[in-house]
């Protein structure tokens, strides 16, 4: 069998606050899982999406250093340019960070980006 993607995993402080943000973004999770240590769902087409605490991260990999920086980009398509300025302003009026207000793009999208409780920066598209 070939490698293929499975699983992206996010490291966060504060689960509940975590999975109510990635809820906005439209992933069903139950709602029983806000204080849970890990918690895995189904992002699309099998990839899974998963969410750790920290203190459980610390002692998997024997320590836990904040990291510092933007590395990788999670990037949600929306329906249309509408959806994606609807989609950021919940995200705001929510108490999340909104990092860049949506824009047209010079590649032709419709483009915003949000920040998850971690500092996390999600891109919203169409």
């Amino acid at each position: 069998m070939g490698i293929r993607l499975d699983m992206v995993g996010i490291v966060t402080k504060d689960m509940g606050r975590a999975l109510a943000f990635y809820r906005l973004l439209g992933l069903s999770i139950p709602e029983n899982k806000d204080s849970d240590m890990h918690v895995e769902v189904e992002a699309q087409d099998g990839v899974r999406l998963a969410f750790d605490k920290q203190e459980m991260i610390a002692d998997i990999y024997g320590g836990w250093t904040e990291p510092a920086g933007h590395r990788i980009e999670l990037a949600f398509l929306c329906g249309n340019a509408q959806e994606v300025d609807e989609l950021y302003q919940r995200i705001v009026e929510s108490g999340y960070g909104g990092h860049r207000e949506p824009w047209d793009a010079v590649w032709g999208q419709r483009y915003a980006i949000v920040q998850d409780p971690d500092g996390n920066l999600i891109s919203l598209f169409a």
